[in-house]
């Protein structure tokens, strides 16, 4: 399973790729925005600076909800950088967008996925990746990670290559359960990654070790 982290903030992208388990970023408008990123130039710039730092797919979302709209801001940030994959809505001139992209070579992400269906439709009109929001189908009590394992054997059984991206992730206990339905990447804020790394008896057993190895050597 890949590792994206769900940021537009360099440090926290630096960190999380100096752990060696960064495969991507996914980003979007409000991410941009919670960065101070104002303007199209700036988000360029910006985006180039993810891009220098990631070797991996780096999810930049279109604005516009019209197929003219997404299709021409999609091509510009295709432009930006090879990694770049376009960002599109889960609605009908997105899927028409998918399918565009999928004929000119440019990897889509299929965004707020909230049902099979959707991501059947997305499937097959092309995209790279369909993102399922799983923390915000808990909100509103649905299996989050059902949906996930839904998705993966449906894609298995009809042999699309398009891979399921978990989004919406809450905590560390959706990263582990998305590895064990089979997701093939998640994207995460950085808290969360840094949660699988924490283990009270981790903590307990290395500060034995330090003071068994401290009266050894005093």
């Amino acid at each position: 399973m890949k590792f994206f982290i769900d940021t537009a903030n360099l440090d926290q992208i630096k960190e999380a790729n100096e752990l060696g388990i960064l495969d991507g970023v996914t980003t979007n408008p409000s991410l941009m925005a919670k960065e101070g990123i104002k303007g199209p130039a700036n988000a360029i710039k910006h985006y180039k600076a993810i891009c220098k730092l990631v070797n991996g797919d780096i999810s930049a979302e279109v604005i516009a909800t019209d197929l003219k709209g997404m299709i021409a801001e999609g091509e510009h940030l295709a432009k930006i950088d090879e990694k770049i994959v376009v960002k599109v809505p889960m609605i009908k001139d997105g899927l028409k967008a998918i399918k565009y992209f999928n004929s000119v070579g440019i990897k889509t992400n299929c965004t707020l996925v909230f049902s099979t269906g959707q991501a059947l439709l997305a499937a097959k009109a092309g995209a790279t990746y369909v993102s399922p929001f799983i923390g915000r189908l808990d909100d509103i009590s649905y299996d989050g990670i059902q949906l996930i394992a839904e998705m993966v054997q449906m894609f298995a059984v009809q042999g699309f290559e398009t891979q399921v991206l978990a989004a919406s992730i809450r905590n560390p206990v959706h990263i582990v359960k998305c590895a064990q339905v089979g997701a093939h990447v998640i994207t995460s804020p950085l808290e969360p990654i840094l949660a699988l790394l924490k283990h009270p008896l981790t903590d307990i057993g290395l500060e034995k070790f330090l003071a068994d190895h401290k009266k050894v050597n005093s």
